[in-house]
């Protein structure tokens, strides 16, 4: 890589990485041997991207963030494991992001267009959405799903295993140890479900007729008549031509690992 137009000669670019067009590597960045930047990936000085990792195209990373060293299990023994990251994503300083391992599914996957604010850490076996934002050192554990246009705030942490839905809103420092609804939001230690996620919903330009549809099915969904199965099923027969609701109840009634973070009674 020596001399190749974008490429710092202080930066440390191994042999046998794969580098695209318009790459910038700046100085002292380290780019490993199994490296894949695809093309317009912008690497900031100290920038460092390990393992068996490929960036997608436009992907910005800031100084001192750390891709594809080695998860955080003690079960890893060097496997090559992967780490995929999408397009255009804002990745700023001191991010970490850990590939996958053998216990969990091989690969963790980060979609495209995403902001990870700093020291956001996204831990080995995710797999995120796009449009994800994850604020100051928000923290994912192993082997969690986050959906497309999810919010976590500054300083939360999400327990391994967790789903946090499309859309949903986490709060600010909150705990997660259970799966949160899609359009949700939650808060606290423990968190707890608050409410509906309007203002994410909105920016998002979805109708109000679809807002408000959404908003009686989530009363429905968690009123004190009824067991939660009997909700689940009246939302989806009254509800049923409302996509949105029915990735709601899709969620709930999917097989997961962890419950549901549910509203304080």
């Amino acid at each position: 890589m020596e001399g190749r137009p974008g490429i710092h000669p202080r930066a440390i670019v191994e042999e046998g990485a794969r580098i695209g067009e318009g790459v910038e590597v700046a100085p002292f960045c380290h780019v490993g041997a199994h490296v894949t930047l695809h093309d317009g990936v912008k690497l900031h000085p100290h920038a460092t991207v390990l393992g068996h990792t490929t960036v997608g195209e436009g992907t910005e990373i800031y100084p001192f963030a750390v891709l594809g060293s080695p998860p955080q299990h003690l079960a890893y023994k060097g496997e090559p494991t992967t780490l995929i990251v999408g397009r255009r994503n804002q990745i700023r300083e001191h991010v970490t992001m850990h590939p996958g391992t053998v216990q969990g599914h091989g690969e963790t996957r980060v979609g495209d267009d995403g902001l990870f604010m700093v020291g956001a850490h996204v831990a080995h076996d995710c797999v995120l959405g796009d449009h994800v934002i994850m604020a100051n050192n928000a923290t994912l554990g192993g082997h969690i799903t986050i959906g497309d246009y999810a919010f976590l705030s500054g300083l939360c942490a999400i327990h391994q295993f967790s789903r946090i839905g499309p859309s949903s809103f986490v709060g600010g420092g909150a705990i997660v140890t259970r799966d949160v609804i899609p359009y949700g939001t939650v808060v606290g230690n423990h968190a707890r479900l608050e409410g509906l996620n309007i203002v994410g919903m909105k920016r998002r330009g979805m109708p109000r007729k679809t807002i408000h549809a959404v908003r009686a099915a989530y009363r429905m969904l968690f009123a004190r008549e009824g067991t939660l199965e009997e909700r689940i099923a009246e939302a989806a027969k009254i509800y049923g031509d409302v996509p949105e609701v029915m990735q709601i109840v899709d969620f709930m009634r999917a097989d997961a690992d962890r419950a549901l973070c549910l509203p304080e009674r």
